[in-house]
């Protein structure tokens, strides 16, 4: 079963707990803290794997979590880390932001991508001892990790896309020039899913084809399989137009071009401004009739596309058809790759995200608003030290101080910095 778009939820580990231990030792008093910091959470890390072509496998699994890192433990121990969880998707996929729908990365290297980072382990009771308080009776705890609703989106990464409508061949010619074997028969919708295949044109020279099921009128609105799968031409370098020029099944191959350049024009603007050759297939059923080729070419040239003839039952103009597209592709860019669009919205830091607590004789001010504040002051500094205070006095936080029963002389504690309360 070929699954090409897949709605999927990510959440990286906790970070663990710091701990509040203290030294214990025969012969030895006031030990001293000696609690260790919590582990880091696991991240969520996309992979390319090239032995995968679909997503299937996210049809069935909705939800990916990583590890939690594991609490910190007595005697300065360290907890483990969380793992990291590596989800492997095939080369091509976009990674995107399931309410906004903008690009988060484009998995078409090698290099692993940290979609989602596990939360830092808190600080054990180690690290707030001071000259003034050696038995600090608390610790930090960890970060939650980050939590994301994402779709995964295929996009095959080939140089160039056969499109047309069904059965003008282009399942045969794929088969011809490349190692690929599509289902090839005699009917509408043979092809299901799209096929890829690598054609060589010399030693180290090739390019990769893609197969696209057959589109019809209406493709771009939904009607048919061709909808499902225009996405997959989105990073072809060229287009071959497969037409059936002897028009075998009723159809007028001009009106046949005409439909599907309209469909993919109501897909994309930029695939309908995609180069494209126009490929005049099943020459051998016209026998000696070359009208329907030269009205088809006259069509092609005044449209500003190239014109090929070819017959992929019998092989005629196949090797052409082959050089000529590779001739094409040395002139035209790279294979496109997205570019990340998404930008993660940071919580507006206020003062609601302010935390006041009272841990054994001591006062603890802790929360985002104060951690932010503290990156900005030089508690060595007076001036610096001055601004600290007017803005958790404005902050409301000696109030809050005040209605919890703190008394002058009482100590509290802001990140690592100690200080005695004074009216």
């Amino acid at each position: 079963m070929f699954i090409d778009i897949a709605k999927i939820k990510i959440i990286s580990g906790r970070g663990g707990d710091g701990k509040v231990s203290f030294h214990r030792e025969k012969y030895v008093a006031a030990g001293g803290p000696d609690g260790g910091d919590g582990g880091r959470g696991g991240s969520i890390v996309f992979q390319v794997d090239d032995n995968l072509s679909t997503l299937l496998d996210f049809r069935y699994k909705k939800k990916y979590t990583a590890p939690a890192g594991e609490n910190g433990m007595g005697k300065r121990m360290k907890g483990k880390d969380g793992a990291d969880l590596v989800i492997r998707v095939p080369r091509g996929t976009l990674i995107r932001d399931q309410q906004t729908g903008q690009v988060i990365k484009d998995m078409s290297d090698e290099q692993p991508f940290i979609a989602a980072k596990g939360g830092n382990g808190g600080w054990g009771n180690t690290h707030f001892a001071t000259p003034t308080r050696q038995a600090p009776r608390f610790a930090k705890p960890g970060l939650p990790g980050q939590e994301m609703d994402i779709i995964l989106e295929l996009k095959l990464l080939a140089d160039v896309g056969l499109v047309g409508f069904p059965n003008v061949g282009k399942s045969t010619l794929l088969s011809m020039v490349s190692a690929a074997r599509p289902k090839i028969a005699n009917y509408h919708f043979t092809t299901l899913i799209p096929n890829l295949g690598v054609v060589r044109v010399g030693e180290e020279q090739s390019f990769v084809m893609a197969d696209i099921p057959g589109i019809i009128e209406g493709a771009s609105e939904g009607a048919g399989l061709g909808h499902d799968f225009l996405r997959h031409i989105d990073r072809c370098r060229l287009l071959l137009h497969l037409v059936d020029v002897a028009g075998s099944e009723g159809r007028d191959p001009i009106a046949d071009v005409e439909t599907i350049n309209a469909e993919l024009a109501g897909y994309s603007e930029f695939l309908a401004a995609r180069p494209q050759i126009i490929v005049a297939n099943k020459i051998d059923l016209l026998g000696d009739d070359q009208q329907p080729i030269q009205r088809l070419q006259a069509y092609a040239e005044e449209k500003g596309f190239e014109f090929l003839t070819l017959s992929a039952a019998t092989n005629q103009g196949v090797r052409q058809l082959v050089m000529k597209t590779w001739e094409t592709l040395q002139q035209l860019p790279p294979v496109f790759i997205y570019e990340p669009e998404f930008i993660p919205e940071q919580p507006e830091v206020t003062e609601r995200d302010i935390t006041v607590e009272k841990v054994e004789d001591y006062y603890v001010i802790g929360g985002a608003w104060v951690d932010k504040l503290m990156g900005s002051v030089n508690t060595e500094d007076y001036e610096s030290r001055q601004y600290m205070d007017r803005m958790l006095k404005n902050a409301g936080v000696y109030d809050r101080l005040e209605e919890m029963g703190i008394q002058e002389g009482d100590f509290v504690v802001i990140g690592e910095l100690e200080f005695e309360y004074v009216h």
